[in-house]
């Protein structure tokens, strides 16, 4: 597993593969996006979404 780097302002999103890197698709580290917390929002096309981790460790999104 890759460390995530040391200043988190930078590569904030990597591609995975050359293949998605071609077809456009980034890759996020999810401890760079939820920092400390369990959860984060997201907006989507005017309509909010939480993205929370779970206590075993997995993702939810709801509306």
């Amino acid at each position: 597993m890759k460390k995530p780097p040391n200043n988190p302002t930078t590569d904030l999103a990597e591609p995975q593969s050359e293949r998605e890197l071609a077809a456009g698709k980034l890759r996020f580290n999810s401890r760079l996006l939820f920092g400390t917390q369990n959860e984060i929002v997201i907006e989507h096309q005017g309509d909010d979404y939480r993205l929370r981790i779970t206590s075993n460790g997995k993702l939810i999104l709801t509306k």
